[in-house]
């Protein structure tokens, strides 16, 4: 990645966070997206410059187009008008609802954060890649069993974004450009701590063949890795990172 551009969207914790470092770590410059947590983002930025790296943090919202243009156009301004690498990990749970709480306001938030928000980075960031160019994007295991109790929502959105990443990959594949997603299982992150109680968390654990849960700094390994040159011939692939919970 020595040299490269990249775009983390959410960019400032957790998964985010380590997809940011793991790039740049191997060489890329990163500009660290941030919406909710100006803190966040400035000990992750501290945290890539303190280990020799160079990024900067872009605040924007994602899923409006307005921000999203300004957000590559910082990117573009700090490092040149090509971007090499752009992972979506944006998006989020919001909430727990069954379907008799699941208002029309609520379906719309979850899918403009976690779908909306794909399309949007995607199309912004694209005229400025050229053929080696990768995206990653994020589904989760919830694409694929529905999520757990109150999630319909979330699934279906990240359901979609399976099949968006698969649709870029033949659209964008003849650019030379890639494109794939990873689905994440029961990773320790701010979101289950938010979203899914203790007991849970536990039982999905203990249950799982390898009896614990993932490490945000795994899934930024991940990501490295679609990303880089190392998976040259991947492409429109749903990388499952879940330690055997769920085989597709």
């Amino acid at each position: 990645m020595k040299g490269k551009i990249a775009i983390v969207t959410g960019g400032a914790r957790d998964i985010g966070r380590q997809a940011s470092l793991k790039l740049s770590a191997a060489g890329a410059k990163v500009c660290v997206n941030y919406f909710g947590n100006k803190e966040q983002a400035d000990e992750t930025i501290k945290m890539i410059k303190d280990a020799g790296g160079e990024a900067i943090a872009v605040y924007g919202d994602m899923t409006k187009s307005a921000d999203v243009t300004a957000v590559v156009a910082a990117c573009i301004a700090a490092y040149g008008n090509v971007i090499h690498t752009l992972v979506n990990v944006a998006g989020g749970l919001m909430g727990r609802k069954p379907l008799a709480e699941l208002d029309e306001e609520f379906w719309d938030a979850v899918m403009d954060v976690n779908l909306k928000s794909v399309y949007l980075v995607t199309r912004a960031v694209v005229p400025h890649m050229t053929e080696g160019g990768t995206i990653v994007n994020f589904s989760s295991q919830a694409a694929r069993d529905g999520g757990g109790g109150g999630a319909s929502a979330y699934a279906a959105a990240k359901g979609a974004v399976l099949t968006f990443t698969r649709g870029m990959a033949k659209e964008l594949g003849p650019k030379g450009i890639r494109v794939n997603c990873i689905s994440p299982g029961m990773i320790n992150t701010t979101f289950h701590n938010t979203f899914t109680k203790a007991e849970i968390r536990t039982n999905v654990a203990n249950s799982t063949p390898l009896r614990r849960e993932g490490r945000a700094e795994e899934v930024g390994d991940l990501v490295l890795y679609l990303a880089g040159d190392s998976s040259s011939f991947i492409n429109g692939e749903s990388v499952e990172i879940n330690g055997g919970t769920y085989f597709v």
